[in-house]
């Protein structure tokens, strides 16, 4: 029994083992195309096409369970070159033992070329059944609990969940590698409980920034606030860092939702003292922009140092800023 005709016999096979051990084919002539046609698989359900993907039905015989890789559950990506160009940031290879089990190329040192299944030694020949299956495959978006219930093809579906809309948000808490995802309502209310930040409702804001030891810019403690404005959430970063060799301080605002959404709004801060004032008019930047990114595009109002002292006043042993602002919709 050659390798295809095997796993055409595993598809057909609904309480068998995922993976089935079958006999490789040794025959070079053997017409790997005309085999998958020979696999009887229930045809994908069709369903309209949207400009993302198609929404409805897809197809419920599980054999793109063949495809994941039972070490760390990810689908296995093979190297097919006319894809190596679209998915060269995320593409993985596939390897196959002498009993034709899977598994993906990142995992294959994990196990020491060992195959988890059956514990003979891992080669480097491509499973090209399973390359074909996977081309006819049509999968939903892995987040299809959250809301999205278009289908992709199978090699497209990776990028899509990439960027798809109804991923989970990442914590925008900066003072720590927090790893909590989620929608913005599970993300506030983890703000509020587990990191206690300050939740205020309104549109304007007045932040008071106090330092004792200015001179130490890196031991300066950043603030996170959280306002309630327009029935959206807006997150207001206050720290101090070094800016190349020159210690500065910033404040920007970042909004809890999609980039497209955040463009509705605009803000703007205002920091002064003896008779000067910085004024910074911005938008709002996505959460899914990390606070790294959106602080190292400068992307706000930045204070240097000796100008924050000076509206500070007094002998400038102590730092005292008020930076106040507000947010507003666009029409």
């Amino acid at each position: 029994m050659s390798f295809i005709a095997g796993f055409c016999n595993r598809v057909a096979m609904p309480g068998g083992s995922l993976f089935k051990e079958v006999i490789e084919s040794h025959s070079a002539d053997y017409d790997i195309a005309t085999a998958i046609a020979e696999c009887t698989i229930t045809p994908l359900v069709k369903s309209s096409v949207t400009a993302s993907g198609k929404n409805g039905g897809h197809s419920n015989n599980g054999v793109h369970e063949l495809l994941e890789c039972p070490v760390c559950t990810n689908s296995m990506y093979p190297p097919i070159h006319q894809e190596v160009l679209l998915l060269s940031n995320f593409v993985t290879f596939q390897e196959k033992c002498p009993n034709g089990h899977t598994l993906c190329s990142n995992c294959k040192a994990r196990v020491h070329n060992c195959c988890p299944t059956c514990r003979h030694d891992l080669g480097n020949i491509r499973c090209l059944a399973l390359e074909k299956v996977a081309e006819s495959l049509e999968l939903p978006c892995r987040y299809q609990n959250l809301g999205c219930h278009d289908i992709f093809p199978y090699y497209s579906k990776l990028k899509h969940e990439q960027n798809c809309r109804f991923r989970p948000y990442s914590c925008p808490y900066a003072g720590s590698e927090c790893s909590v995802t989620g929608d913005i309502p599970i993300l506030v209310a983890h703000l509020r409980d587990d990191h206690k930040v300050d939740m205020h409702d309104g549109c304007t804001f007045n932040h008071r920034y106090v330092k004792s030891n200015p001179n130490e810019v890196e031991n300066a403690t950043w603030m996170l606030t959280v306002f309630n404005c327009f029935g959206r959430q807006f997150c207001l970063h206050f720290e101090a860092f070094h800016l190349g060799m020159a210690p500065v301080y910033m404040a920007f605002l970042r909004f809890m939702g999609d980039d497209n959404e955040a463009k509705k709004f605009s803000y703007s801060l205002e920091v002064g003292g003896n008779g000067r004032k910085l004024i910074w008019h911005g938008i709002p930047r996505s959460i899914r922009d990390s606070h790294k990114k959106v602080r190292d595009s400068q992307d706000g109002l930045i204070i240097q140092r000796n100008l924050a002292l000076y509206f500070s006043g007094g002998d400038k042993q102590e730092l005292k800023l008020r930076v106040t602002g507000r947010i507003w919709k666009e029409e």
